[in-house]
């Protein structure tokens, strides 16, 4: 494995640090093709450059499982110039699976026993689908306590996104999810409410993030767990914010690793589930992502999908080709901005051994020196 001694400063001011293909994981090829630096392992090995080690607990369902990987993988290889990533997907006992999404897991992701043997520096974990409203119940609920009671002792900062952030929530703080009215759907703008933190204080004070969800937690359960939200939006909630300590956990409630198309491809299942009579009404627009030539061209689809069901004719395909080069992706610098911020806070605050979370002179009570040890009134 490369050294993880000090950065050498040619090679920073040369090279962008990438992801370390550090084995035959497709999304590495994949990546490659999009144009993003992937770098061999033998290049890693004859540079002098502190790597950095992720886990990526990855609890989507198959369909996603790939998609979501690969998102994550992106967002951390742009995000910052300063490290090698070497990214360690893994995933829960007690998730269901098809035979052939097992098997790609069994074939390129590492067990959790490997992962907490090794050790890591940093951990996101991505949200899940769930079957009902108590998270609890859900297969993975044990096996998911276990994963983050763990990383909280052992490593320096773990990211949770939406549903995980939701988990953590009810599990450590006592506040459950809430349900929704209605699908918060879409892409929304927040307003950053603390700008001190060094997670924020260099993006935008006004940025955008997707959503979609059914649930949420509200600020007042986020101010009554004591912890510090970074940024809101009027529309969408919460969407950052931190432990009391300001660093160990951190949570999103939307989804900023999201491709442009995201969005669109989630529409267009629901157009699906609508046709195969799975839900009762058509799938409204996600809010303030389709501009309104691209909302004419769907109005338009959608007759054409109910006439074919009347008539029980072939439904039409969806005019992906329209819509796609007219959708904007108004998040993805924010995202890598906040995510290339928590990366180098972790670089700044890790210890060289992956196997304990901080320096010694860290205090793991206040890791960034923020005076933020104790929880808010």
């Amino acid at each position: 494995m490369p050294g993880r001694g000090a950065p050498s400063t040619v090679e920073v001011a040369q090279t962008a640090m990438p992801i370390v293909a550090h084995n035959d994981l497709p999304t590495f090829e994949r990546l490659r093709s999009e144009g993003q630096r992937i770098l061999d392992p033998d290049r890693a090995l004859q540079q002098d450059i502190r790597e950095l080690h992720i886990g990526l607990l990855n609890m989507m369902p198959d369909a996603a499982l790939a998609a979501t990987e690969r998102q994550f993988f992106r967002l951390v290889g742009q995000s910052n110039e300063i490290a090698q990533f070497y990214v360690h997907p893994f995933t829960l006992r007690g998730l269901a699976r098809s035979p052939k999404a097992q098997e790609y897991i069994d074939r390129y992701y590492e067990p959790f026993e490997r992962i907490r043997e090794d050790g890591l520096d940093a951990l996101i974990v991505t949200g899940a689908n769930v079957t009902g409203q108590n998270l609890a119940d859900e297969p993975f609920w044990g096996p998911l306590i276990e994963v983050i009671d763990w990383a909280y002792e052992h490593v320096t900062s773990t990211l949770c996104s939406c549903l995980a952030t939701h988990a953590v929530l009810q599990f450590r703080y006592g506040q459950r999810r809430q349900r929704l009215p209605a699908k918060r759907w879409g892409v929304y703008t927040h307003r950053v409410v603390t700008r001190c933190h060094p997670l924020v204080e260099s993006i935008n004070t006004l940025f955008d993030v997707p959503h979609s969800r059914f649930n949420e937690v509200a600020r007042a359960q986020f101010d009554e767990a004591g912890l510090r939200v970074l940024a809101e939006s009027p529309e969408a909630g919460v969407h950052l914010a931190t432990s009391a300590d300001g660093f160990r956990l951190i949570f999103f409630q939307g989804h900023p690793e999201y491709d442009t198309i995201s969005l669109l491809k989630e529409y267009k299942r629901e157009v699906s589930r609508f046709a195969a009579e799975e839900r009762d009404r058509y799938p409204r627009f996600p809010e303030h992502y389709f501009q309104l030539r691209e909302q004419a061209i769907l109005d338009e689809h959608r007759e054409r999908v109910i006439k074919a069901m009347d008539r029980g004719r072939q439904l039409p395909e969806l005019p992906e080709h329209l819509i796609t080069p007219r959708l904007n992706n108004t998040w993805h610098d924010t995202a890598e901005g906040v995510l290339g911020s928590w990366m180098g806070l972790i670089y700044m605050v890790t210890n060289n051994s992956r196997r304990v979370p901080f320096m010694p002179h860290v205090d793991p009570a206040d890791p960034l020196g923020l005076g933020w040890g104790q929880p808010t009134d």
